[in-house]
């Protein structure tokens, strides 16, 4: 049996030393304490704080969900829900999201705009060039202007038309001018689309589906890689150990410095170019609500949205709190917190919060060719990469599940 060595346990790694282990004898390194990396979660005076974002799963890729209920319990283990969601306008409205499936809930001269817009699109011509480019032709205007804007520039934290498109494939809704006007005459609900529905963990939310799929695992917690070294004999090094082959899911940024005996000298300047998001969560006490996310396009204050975890299971509240997280785009201190914190609806009331540094990679036109080049070039020498940040993509788990799926027949073969 060949031995691989895996560097990470967030869910790309723990997802292939699942796949890999029953014919490969699998080592995981981790530098944390604990496995899970973006999905990890605490429990804070008894409620449960997703430490970045807020988990759940769903998806429609028929090699995930095999994989997914082959290790999971779907009646034991998880709940099912609907994402119900909704736009808090800076005037105190809820639209329920996605706006565009809701414009009749504007006022009237909002919804002319609206209607207008939608009857012009067709009329535009050639393809957009950046990501506002895309949000004015996809969705008229008015509706950037009302919400598309505010919110992705809270989120980007820069100007979206220096944002390429290559991250949006699976990531926005993408209605015809047809389709807008025909879910607004229907009312047609947010069930109707591809993450309508999820399923969540009855307890401990993701840190239980982190800890069910290290179950069994050989996993070196707490052990940072500081080298993967392609030896004279053809194997590698790792931590004082040989492997015959590698998977690396950390980030790649950090792989220059790692990697010793393979020369990819020239692709260090597109990865020391390479640029990230983190997000600092805000765990806090939240008034009552019926809503799983509630998206905040309200320039007074610097929060994109509230994830609210305390709606997906009872057991993730202590008893008499409910409980959400407010997410805000990169690092912003407690002083700053305690300054927004009133101005944000729904009265979120502090209890912690943290900060992760590294959260959403940003592509740039060439990104994808540059690490797609990279990672041919590794995997000729038995490295592989997968992973959001080893890939530079900005995967939801299930595409993260589904990535590291197909490498492994790969990996193995």
């Amino acid at each position: 049996m060949p031995r691989i060595a895996i560097i990470g346990a967030g869910v790309s790694g723990l997802t292939m030393g699942r796949l890999l282990s029953p014919d490969a004898q699998v080592t995981i390194y981790e530098s944390a304490s604990r496995p899970g990396g973006l999905i990890k979660c605490d429990r804070v005076d008894g409620s449960l704080f997703h430490t970045c974002g807020g988990h759940v799963f769903n998806t429609r890729r028929p090699e995930v969900l095999e994989f997914f209920w082959g290790l999971f319990d779907r009646e034991r283990d998880f709940t099912k829900a609907d994402r119900n969601s909704v736009v808090r306008m800076p005037d105190g409205a809820e639209i329920p999201y996605p706006i565009e499936n809701h414009a009749y809930m504007l006022d009237d001269d909002t919804l002319r705009s609206v209607i207008s817009d939608v009857a012009h699109m067709h009329s535009q011509e050639g393809e957009p060039e950046n990501f506002e480019q895309f949000l004015r032709r996809q969705f008229g205007s008015t509706l950037y202007e009302l919400y598309f804007g505010p919110y992705n520039r809270k989120v980007w934290r820069r100007d979206l038309s220096t944002v390429p498109l290559s991250w949006l494939e699976g990531k926005l809704p993408m209605p015809t001018p047809e389709e807008i006007l025909f879910n607004n005459i229907r009312r047609v609900k947010e069930k109707a689309f591809v993450h309508s529905t999820f399923y969540y963990e009855r307890c401990d939310g993701s840190q239980f589906l982190a800890d069910t799929l290290a179950a069994g695992l050989d996993l070196r917690l707490s052990t940072p890689v500081s080298a993967i070294e392609r030896t004279a004999g053809g194997h590698w090094a790792v931590e004082g150990e040989t492997y015959d082959r590698v998977v690396f899911c950390g980030n790649i940024k950090q792989l220059p410095s790692m990697l010793r005996g393979v020369d990819i000298s020239g692709y260090v300047p597109a990865i020391d170019a390479l640029e990230s998001h983190g997000t600092t969560a805000v765990f806090c006490e939240i008034a009552p609500n019926p809503y799983s996310w509630i998206y905040l396009p309200d320039a007074t204050y610097d929060a994109h949205r509230i994830i609210c975890t305390g709606n997906f299971s009872p057991t993730n509240n202590a008893p008499g709190r409910m409980t959400g997280t407010v997410e805000f785009t990169d690092e912003i201190s407690h002083d700053e917190i305690m300054r927004q914190l009133p101005s944000i609806p729904f009265s979120p009331r502090y209890i912690t919060h943290h900060y992760n540094p590294c959260t959403y990679p940003i592509q740039h036109a060439d990104t994808r060719s540059m690490v797609s080049s990279l990672a041919s070039r590794l995997s000729a020498d038995g490295l592989y990469l997968t992973g959001r940040f080893a890939l530079w993509e900005y995967f939801n788990m299930d595409v993260a599940m589904a990535s590291a799926i197909s490498l492994a027949p790969k990996i193995l073969s």
